[in-house]
Order: structure tokens, then C-alpha cells, then sequence
């Protein structure tokens, strides 16, 4: 393995700007490489130094037209081939890797607590915000080692180290924070600050953003302490000064066997799952099993009896102090709490924190212990896409603070939902320029901006296989427009989570907007559109295929602004899946109903007016369906309609309704043709499908009928 390293800072110095802000200079020293990195630590010296990162990655950005490509210039789509995709992020760390990091940190240890920047991190954007880790109760500041390499391309990174023998106070580590993020602050005002916190750092996060509610602070906060008053640590703290040392290692031991995870439970967990165990799965498995075993040996050394003590009492100061200021919290928060905890309850008190700070959101991992950035499973970078908590600036921007899946998350999404997509098989047509209609989507443009408006079927689950095909066919990720209840909730009731819709806010989703359909068109992306919204894909018996459109025809008026092509499409296949039999009429007419109607929506942003006629009754409701023999999903895309040039002649009210009415009859009239074709479809049932992917396998393309 190739090595690779970090630059540390004593207390107070900015990397950044390689200014010394409480010291007059330092002097790095390079400590020795081992197999994992190298680490270079800042004391102080006579002559001062700018520290610089030394090692590069590449990654996979979006073009301004909304397709991908490769910083190192490749043209070649890397995810047409599901089955090259990687499994997991390139250079992502091991757990062995975290504990021979910290046996060169405790080895080396000594001096101030200090601030370190990983060098792995690569290179990032210019315009990055800062990211500080706040360490647990080990205080090593290499709890987000795992992460390093990929939140270092979007986020300047320094962790906070806190050497063995340091006894700094929580009130003196406060100040310590406190005095980084308002030189940083000063030097740059609209650059956001993000504290992520582990345990302990957790209520460093919350005391210090407590403190300067003037500064633009986002707090991510994984299992913080604040629940130590419940915790299993409290019983310990009397008991340390009187024990004995051998009944004091047994405590100890005990202790820090609760932060483990129990990585052999899993792997039986998986054999009597009937999970299939590569050899890659199980070698994977035993090098971490080996790397827990020797885990106690190393934090043995990170916690002898006197730190152990002082770092309890330290929990017990600092979970009073962020409680008691809970009130004063005026920064975004985003809370991750595991379920297998056993060092805090940690989901329950996520639910406290939750309602106590006004402006916070909760992420749960019920299969996760303490130790949560430390687990496989658990990616930084792909949580903090999904819940769309990354900024560059005083606000989020859907366009300019999106980042498109990478390989590995997008193949974790697909392979989630194969067998879903085995189930659909969707047929893809297309139409070129000249008028042909032809299989796949080649008749797509490549160029954008492109608008694509079509039909909404029953739940929406058309979004599924079209956005997916899209990636895998053309490399082009379509960025959906999609209602406001994906995102957030006046109040708390009977609609699901917000955290179930984190996958479509990962792959591109933004709230329904004038304003950001118009930064969606000026950025060329291309977009996904349903005019007639949760009215058609929450549709009543007797209305599928019928669509529901607004009476106004804004989308077409900004197509046209910004010369972006429109492509309307029709989309049919879900009254082969199941049929609606208890809608919203019927539900209306039962007093339970009603009220169950009647809540969900008062949950939910309105949307629509009276002067939208029909597609105004946006009502939710879950209607109750029976299922049928599968079918089969088809997909017509119309030819593209030009809006180039015609930006002056489409301000015209009559004109441009025209178009927007030409545009509705081409998706009927693709709904229409696919109703027809679809009799000719010799694999519309489930049944010969399944039989042709068992002998030509279950990735192979299913044919159809001929366009």
C-alpha cells in the first residue's frame, strides 16, 4: 500500500493561509512511514511554514451539459457495465488501517492539542468549505479516517488531536474551537464552517456553536454524549477511585469491548441469512475481526486509569454544559444515531435532540454501534448528499452544491433495485431528428439544456428504470423535478420519514420551483418533468393514462428562454401491476378516511391553486390496489421540439399555450401508441421473460416488438 500522510498544526495555526494566529512559527517534523501514512506534526520553531498536500485524486464531476466525465479525460460512460462498477469507494480505508494509525499517533504523542490536515485527502475546490473534526473520548482525530480520501475532495479537512497526556479542559478545548472558527470566519465570512462531532466532540460541536450563533456553522453530530447522564459510562466514574488496578483492567476491557461491534455476530448473521460469502466478503470479515482483537491492546494505551477518569469526568462537564444552552442553537444540525449503541442510548436521544434544537434532522442506523464512522457500511459523503446538507455558500444551491452519485454509490443504489428492474424490463423507444422511432434511447440529445415532460403512472414508479437507464445508456443523469413532500414537512404525522426519499435527493432531485427549474435550465441540465404531478401518479379508478395538467404554461415559456429542447414522452405498463380499487371517492365518503386524507396533506407543502383546475386537487392519499400478473413498463420518447430562437415569439401568451397544448397531444399520442404496440410484445408477461433471462441470463436485454 502506498503511503500517505497528514500535515498537524499546533493550536491555533491555519493551514490555509499559513498564518501562525496564537504562536509566533513552528517546525514540521516528519515521523517515521509505516505501511498505512505518514504524519508530520507542528511544534514550535523559529521559522514558519506553509503546509501543502502532497498527494492528488481524481474524481468523476458533472459537465455543465449534465453528463459526467473524468477529470483525467476519458469520454468512455463507466456506468454502462454494472458488473465493473466497484464495490466500494477507491482508497477507502480499512479498520486496520485506523489502528496502526493510532498506535503511530500514541507513540509519538506529546505537546498541546494540535490540529492536522490529512494529505490523503487530494485535491478539492478552491471554494470548499471547512470541515473540523471534533474527536470521541479516545482523542485521537482519526475517527474519520475511513472518509479521508472522499470528503477531501469536497472539504478542506483539519481533525482535532488530543495527545495522552494532555489534560486541557472541555472549557479549554471550547475555547480552542472557538478561537479556529473565528479566525477562519474573519479571513472567510461567506464560507460555512461544518463541525462534525464524535461522542465527546459532539458536545464540543454543540457548545461552540452555542457560543457564536453569529457564525455560519453546520453541525454533524454522531452519537453525542449528551446522554451520559443515561449511559453506561456513569456507574464507572465513583468507582474508579476506589477499585483496584487488576478489577480496574477488567472494567476497562469491558468498557471498550462495548465499542467494538461484534464483526464474527456478523458474519454468522450472513450464514444463517443465506448470504453468499465470497472470498473477497470473508477475507474482509477476518481482517477486521483481527483488527478488533487487537483494538483493546491499542486503546489500552490511549486510556489509562487516570485518563479514563479524567475523561468521564470531562463527558459528565460536557454533557451538562451543552444541555444546558440546548436553547441557543441556531445552527443546521444533522444528527446520526446508532441503534446498537452500548455505550449511549443514542436513537433515543437523537428523538430528544431532535425536538429540542429548531432547526435539526436525524439520520438512524439501527444494525450500528458507537463507533458509527468507523463501520463499512457507513459512507460520510453519500449521507451528507442525501440529505442535501452541503454548501458552499450562506445557502444551499440545487444546482451549484449537487454532486452526482460516483460509481460505487450509483451501483449500491442499482443493485438495491435489480430485481425491481428485473421485474419492469422497461422498453426504451426513442426518435431521432428525421422522425424514426428506434429502440433505446438514441434519438436522446446529448447537448443540454433538455426538458423532458411526460406522463406520471401510478406511484410514480416510472422514475425508477428512467433515471437508471439514462446513467447506464447514455451517461446522463436527469435531474427530477418532484414535490416539496420529499423534502420536508410542515408538521410530524402519518407520511413516511423524510429520510426514505435520500436516494432521489442523491440522484439529482430537487424541490418543484420557478426559480429552480430556471437554475436547472441556465446550468444545461437535464430535467425531468410531470405537469400533472401527485394528481396523476395518486390517480383514481378509471383515470389511468389520462392526464392532468395545470391550465398555465410556465415550463414551456422558460424551455424557451434558455433555447433548451423539450421532449415529450408517454409512459404505460403500470395497470399490468396493479389496479386501483379503493380510491379517493370512496375514501372520502368514510369519516376515518377522510381525516386520514385530510392529515397527510396538512403534513405536505400545497402546491397548486384554484386557477389550476383540475390538477389543483392535490390531495394526498394511499390508494388500495390489487395486484396483478406482472407486466411489462414501455417508454416513448417523442421527437425533440426546439425551442432555439424562438424565445421572442414564445412571450406571446396565445402562442406559447399553443405549443404547451402540442406538447400534451404528443404525450397522449406516445401514451396511445404504446397501449397499441405493447399487444405486439410476445414478453409482455412475466412469465416468458423470466424463462428468456434463465437461459441468456437475468442481464441480458429482452426483445420486444419492433417500432
Amino acid at each position: 500500500m502506498a503511503a500517505t500522510g497528514a500535515c498537524a498544526f499546533a493550536t491555533g495555526y491555519s493551514p490555509v493561509s499559513g498564518r501562525n494566529l496564537e504562536m509566533t512559527s513552528f517546525r514540521p517534523i516528519l515521523l517515521k512511514q509505516s505501511r498505512t501514512r505518514a504524519f508530520a506534526v507542528s511544534t514550535l520553531s523559529e521559522q514558519a511554514s506553509t503546509a501543502t498536500k502532497l498527494k492528488s485524486t481524481t474524481s468523476t464531476l458533472p459537465q455543465s451539459n449534465g453528463k459526467f466525465q473524468e477529470q483525467e479525460a476519458t469520454t468512455r460512460n463507466v456506468y454502462a457495465n454494472m458488473d465493473e462498477l466497484p464495490e466500494e469507494e477507491e482508497g477507502r480505508k480499512t479498520l486496520m488501517d485506523f489502528f496502526e494509525a493510532c498506535k503511530e499517533f500514541i507513540g509519538s504523542d506529546g505537546g498541546p492539542p494540535r490540529w492536522f490536515s490529512p494529505l490523503e485527502c487530494g485535491c478539492r475546490a478552491p471554494d470548499s468549505p471547512l470541515l473540523l473534526f471534533l474527536p470521541g473520548i479516545d482523542g485521537t482525530g482519526l475517527g474519520l479516517l475511513m472518509h479521508h480520501q472522499k470528503l477531501g475532495k469536497i472539504f478542506d479537512i483539519w481533525c482535532l488531536h488530543i495527545p495522552v497526556k494532555d489534560r486541557t479542559s472541555f472549557a479549554g478545548l471550547v475555547q480552542l474551537v472557538e478561537s479556529t472558527i473565528r479566525s477562519e470566519y474573519s479571513r472567510s465570512p461567506n464560507r460555512p464552517i461544518y463541525l462534525v462531532g464524535e461522542s465527546l466532540g459532539g458536545c464540543l460541536a454543540l457548545a461552540v456553536s452555542n457560543r457564536n450563533p453569529d457564525i455560519d456553522l453546520l453541525l454533524i453530530l454522531s452519537n453525542p454524549a449528551t446522554s451520559f447522564g443515561k449511559s453506561q459510562l456513569k456507574p464507572l466514574l465513583p468507582l474508579l477511585q476506589s477499585i483496584p488496578d487488576e478489577f480496574f483492567l477488567l472494567a476497562r476491557n469491558s468498557m471498550l469491548s462495548l465499542t467494538t461491534g461484534d464483526h464474527l455476530r456478523m458474519l454468522m448473521d450472513n450464514v444463517v441469512k443465506g448470504i453468499p460469502l465470497g472470498q473477497s466478503v470473508v477475507g474482509k470479515l477476518s481482517q477486521d475481526i483481527f483488527a478488533a482483537s487487537s483494538y483493546l491492546s491499542v486503546l489500552v494505551e490511549v486510556l489509562p486509569k487516570e485518563l479514563l477518569e479524567w475523561k468521564l469526568q470531562m463527558l459528565k462537564s460536557a454533557s451538562a454544559y451543552a444541555n444546558s444552552r440546548l436553547h441557543a442553537t441556531k445552527a443546521e444540525v444533522l444528527l446520526l444515531c446508532s441503534g446498537r449503541d452500548q455505550l449511549f442510548p443514542s436513537q433515543e436521544e437523537g428523538e430528544r435532540l431532535r425536538h429540542a434544537l429548531p432547526n435539526c434532522e436525524i439520520r438512524k442506523f439501527d444494525e450500528s454501534h458507537h463507533f458509527l464512522f468507523l463501520e463499512d457500511g457507513i459512507d460520510l459523503v453519500t449521507i451528507i448528499k442525501g440529505t442535501s446538507f452541503y454548501r458552499r455558500g450562506k445557502y444551499h444551491d440545487c444546482v451549484s452544491d449537487y454532486m452526482p452519485p460516483t460509481p460505487a454509490e450509483f451501483k449500491k443504489l442499482y443493485d438495491a433495485k435489480r430485481w425491481f428492474n428485473v421485474a419492469l424490463s422497461p422498453v426504451m423507444l426513442s426518435t431521432t431528428e428525421d422522425g424514426k422511432v428506434v429502440k433505446g434511447l438514441a434519438g436522446i440529445p446529448s447537448e443540454g439544456p433538455v426538458l423532458y415532460v411526460g406522463y406520471h403512472m401510478l406511484l410514480g414508479l416510472e422514475v425508477v428504470p428512467l433515471v437508471s437507464e439514462f446513467l447506464t445508456q447514455k451517461n446522463i443523469l436527469l435531474r427530477g423535478i418532484a414535490h416539496p413532500m420529499l423534502f420536508e414537512r410542515l408538521r410530524e404525522g402519518r407520511l413516511p420519514d423524510v429520510s426514505t426519499f435520500d436516494i432521489i435527493r442523491l440522484m439529482g432531485a430537487v424541490p418543484v420551483s420557478g426559480t429552480n427549474l430556471y437554475k436547472l435550465m441556465s446550468s444545461k441540465s437535464h430535467t425531468l418533468l410531470f405537469p400533472g404531478g401527485v394528481r396523476e401518479a395518486l390517480h383514481r379508478k378509471g383515470e389511468a393514462y389520462k392526464l392532468f395538467w395545470p391550465e398555465r404554461s410556465e415550463f414551456v415559456r422558460m424551455a424557451a428562454r434558455f433555447g433548451a429542447k423539450i421532449v415529450p414522452f408517454g409512459v404505460v405498463g403500470a395497470d399490468d401491476f396493479a389496479e386501483v380499487i379503493f380510491d379517493y371517492n370512496d375514501q372520502m365518503k368514510i369519516p376515518y378516511f377522510r381525516e386520514f386524507i385530510e392529515d397527510l396533506t396538512a403534513e405536505a407543502v400545497v402546491l397548486r391553486n384554484e386557477g389550476d383546475g383540475e390538477v389543483a386537487n392535490q390531495q394526498l392519499y394511499q390508494p388500495l390496489l390489487a395486484p396483478r400478473f406482472p407486466g411489462r413498463y414501455y417508454l416513448y420518447f417523442g421527437k425533440p421540439i426546439e425551442t432555439q430562437g424562438r424565445k421572442q415569439e414564445l412571450r406571446d401568451k396565445e402562442k406559447c399555450h399553443q405549443l404547451y397544448l402540442h406538447i400534451k397531444s404528443e404525450v397522449e399520442r406516445c401514451i396511445a401508441y404504446l397501449k397499441q404496440k405493447r399487444e405486439e410484445d410476445p414478453y409482455r408477461n412475466i412469465v416468458p421473460r423470466l424463462m428468456y433471462q434463465a437461459t441468456h441470463g437475468f442481464n441480458s436485454q429482452v426483445p420486444s416488438f419492433d417500432p
